[in-house]
C-alpha cells in the first residue's frame, strides 16, 4: 500500500512537538507541502527544520500564530490559504479536581482545544467542498469517551470534538471531502512525562514511572505502554490519502486498546 500526498498542502495546528510533530512529518514523508504552527516563531522554526530533515527537504512553511484566538486563527489562514489536509492537533491537558475547575479555566479548556479547531475548519472547509477534495482530522483522546477523575475538563473538550466533527462530516457529505475524528491513547509526549511526575512522583526512572502510570491510572490498556508519536502519525497520514476516501464521519482508535468497547 503506498501513500502519496504529492500536490497536496496540510496544515497541522500544535506542531512544534509531540503528536503534532510527529503528525507533519508523516505528512511531509508521503510528499505533502507542510505548514506547521505553534505560538513561538523559535520553536515553530525548530520543528519546521526536523521535519524537513525527516522528510528529505520537503517543503515546509513555519506559522506562528496562537490559533486558540481568532486573530491567531487569521493570521494562519492568511499565510496559508489553500489547505487541503487540515489536521487539528492543538490541545492543552492537565490534572486538576473536578470540583476545583473554575470559570475561567472551563473557557480556557473549551476555547483552545474545541474553539480553535471549529474556527479553522470553518474557515478551511468551504474550499474544500468546492474543490471536491478535501481531509479534516480532529486529534481527540481516550478521554472523550472514558473520562479521567483527575481531567474531567480535558475529557468534556475531547467529548466535545468528537460531536464536532460528525457533524462537520454531515456538512461535507456528498463532496468528496472527510471528516474524522481520531481517538489518541495515553502517548508518550514531553508534556505527558510532566503529568506522570505529577501523578506517580518524579523519583522514579522514566520507564518505572511508565509502567506504575500504567498500572494504577490506566491498567485497561492492552498493549500496557504508552503510545509513540509515530504511532498516531501513521493513522493521520493514511486518513488524509486517497486511500481513505471510504471513510468519514468516525472516530477511529489508536489507542492500545485502552477504551474497553467495541465501538467508541
Amino acid at each position: 500500500m503506498e501513500i502519496s500526498l504529492q500536490g497536496r498542502t496540510a496544515a497541522v495546528t500544535g506542531s512544534t512537538q509531540g503528536i503534532g510533530l510527529a503528525i507533519a512529518t508523516g505528512l511531509a514523508r508521503a510528499g505533502a507541502r507542510v505548514v506547521v504552527n505553534g505560538r513561538s516563531e523559535e520553536r515553530c522554526a525548530r520543528a519546521a527544520e526536523a521535519v524537513r530533515e525527516a522528510g528529505a527537504d520537503a517543503d515546509v512553511l513555519a506559522v506562528a500564530a496562537d490559533v486558540a484566538t481568532a486573530e491567531g486563527a487569521d493570521v494562519l489562514v492568511a499565510a496559508a490559504p489553500d489547505v487541503d489536509v487540515l489536521v487539528n492537533n492543538l490541545g492543552i491537558f492537565g490534572a486538576k479536581p473536578v470540583l476545583e475547575v473554575d470559570d475561567d479555566e472551563w473557557r480556557r479548556y473549551f476555547e483552545v482545544n474545541v474553539l480553535s479547531a471549529v474556527r479553522l475548519t470553518r474557515a478551511y472547509l468551504p474550499r474544500m467542498i468546492e474543490q471536491g477534495w478535501g481531509r479534516v482530522q480532529f486529534i481527540c483522546s481516550d478521554s472523550a469517551v472514558v473520562i479521567p477523575e483527575e481531567m474531567v475538563h480535558y475529557g468534556m473538550t475531547k467529548t466535545a470534538l468528537l460531536a464536532v466533527s460528525r457533524g462537520y462530516a454531515k456538512a461535507a457529505a456528498g463532496t468528496g471531502v472527510t471528516v474524522n475524528a481520531v481517538i489518541a491513547g495515553p502517548t508518550h509526549t514531553e508534556g505527558v512525562e510532566d503529568f506522570l511526575a505529577e501523578l506517580v512522583g518524579d523519583e522514579l526512572p522514566f520507564d518505572e514511572a511508565q509502567r506504575e502510570f500504567m498500572r494504577k491510572h490506566r491498567p485497561q490498556s492492552l498493549i500496557q505502554r504508552l503510545i509513540e508519536p509515530d504511532e498516531i502519525a501513521h493513522l493521520c497520514t493514511y486518513l488524509a490519502s486517497d486511500l481513505a476516501s471510504a471513510t468519514t464521519g468516525g472516530a477511529l482508535r489508536v489507542d492500545g486498546g485502552y477504551v474497553d468497547a467495541i465501538l467508541p
